[in-house]
């Protein structure tokens, strides 16, 4: 009769230290704080946007605090420009796909160009981006982990977001078939979808009291989401902590998909 091995019970680490982390869209918001939260936990961060000024503030906070960062001006639409400043850096563990935008307005009034806009930013560079860094990592062969800035209208619909939630489903199903496809490799591939997130950038939609009400009414825990409750899932998904994860999706919208 053979004895099954008790492996040795033992909290998993959400450390990060000798990892370099990817962010695209790191200079603000939700990118800025993710990138500060990757390198508290001991990442190396590779800072990427087009904005170089905000790069090096973002470079600079967390130098000071003691972490490394490298601030690399890209526009990841630019499949050229994404493969020499992604695909050709010397090594990447993890990737915080970020870098995204919303035009919303009516379904029927959707313009050409914001559909172009919100469908190249959205999907197209974050496969570009995607791809380069799981080629960083298979040349490594030391796997990773592949964290897709996704949303709650990821899973559910919304008046005047057609295009912005065609966009989300988008990378939950990319998301799902580089899982699938990459485990073998150990490289994971999994999203987050957040609620809305105070940010200098949604203050202004909030101004507005009927859509505050039409967003405080779908959130059973009553209250928006801070950058600090999304950062939190990310180093975890980033660290050995979710080491068997993988085509998964951790929705961190206060219950909004639940009802």
């Amino acid at each position: 009769m053979s004895v099954v091995e008790i492996e040795e019970l033992k909290t998993p680490s959400l450390r990060l230290d000798g990892l370099v982390a990817l962010v695209s869209g790191a200079g603000r918001g939700l990118g800025r704080g993710t990138a500060l939260s990757l390198a508290d936990a001991g990442a190396e961060v590779m800072l990427v946007s087009r904005t170089l000024s905000e790069l090096e503030s973002v470079a600079d906070e967390i130098q000071n605090a003691g972490g490394k960062a490298t601030p690399i001006v890209c526009d990841v639409t630019d499949l050229a420009q994404v493969t020499e400043e992604i695909e050709g850096l010397e090594r990447i563990d993890i990737l915080m796909n970020n870098a995204g935008a919303n035009r919303p307005e009516p379904f029927v009034d959707v313009s050409e160009e914001n559909l172009d806009f919100v469908l190249d930013l959205n999907i197209k560079s974050m496969f570009i981006v995607a791809q380069a860094a799981a080629r960083r990592m298979l040349a490594g062969g030391r796997g990773g982990s592949l964290i897709h800035m996704s949303s709650q209208m990821g899973h559910v619909g919304s008046p005047n977001r057609t295009v912005y939630c065609a966009s989300k489903h988008a990378i939950e199903g990319m998301s799902k078939a580089i899982a699938a496809e990459l485990a073998p490799q150990n490289i994971r591939s999994n999203c987050i979808g957040p609620t809305f997130i105070e940010t200098p950038m949604t203050a202004p939609m909030f101004e507005n009291p009927e859509f505050k009400q039409f967003v405080m009414d779908r959130i059973p825990m009553g209250r928006l989401g801070k950058i600090s409750d999304v950062t939190g899932s990310i180093v975890f998904l980033a660290s050995p902590a979710s080491e068997l994860i993988t085509g998964a999706s951790l929705t961190i919208d206060g219950g909004w998909t639940t009802v």
